[in-house]
């Protein structure tokens, strides 16, 4: 796996609250930098084993990953694994903890290029510090989202 971006935002909403936002595919694009829609997904609520196919875009590439749900413990945990394109592969986690009257959210995201080392290279050439920037925006606007509503 590439070096991998975590970071947390403190919410001014509960855990449920955010849960339910995060965890909804349907809310992807309200909160999400990089998504651009879904082709399918399992019915709520999420379980382990759920399913989603996400079409994604990092610096003008498309690209699609089919997630799935490993790890839920509502509304605390949620770990997804991905494939994506040339047998890639992503794993990211919500962790959700009450936090002075809000909800403090940490994420984690780590992709594992296709070709092994040298396609770790390749992508660290292409991509470099870009998922953080994006998953920095994807916190902010969840933030926002949670806290006018």
């Amino acid at each position: 796996m590439s070096d991998p971006v975590i970071t947390q935002i403190d919410i001014a909403a509960t855990p449920e609250a955010v849960w339910a936002v995060v965890m909804d595919p349907d809310r992807l694009g309200d909160w999400v930098s990089i998504h651009r829609g879904l082709d399918e997904h399992d019915a709520s609520p999420p379980r382990v084993g759920s399913t989603m196919k996400q079409n994604l875009v990092l610096r003008g590439a498309k690209f699609k990953v089919k997630w799935e749900l490993v790890r839920c413990d509502e509304p605390h945990l949620a770990e997804w694994h991905g494939r994506g394109p040339a047998r890639s592969k992503a794993e990211t986690e919500y962790r959700l903890e009450a936090h002075e009257g809000g909800t403090r959210f940490h994420y984690r995201n780590e992709f594992k290029a296709p070709l092994g080392p040298l396609g770790a290279v390749a992508s660290k050439a292409l991509v470099g510090g870009l998922p953080e920037k994006e998953a920095t925006a994807s916190l902010t606007a969840l933030k926002q989202l949670l806290e006018k509503s």
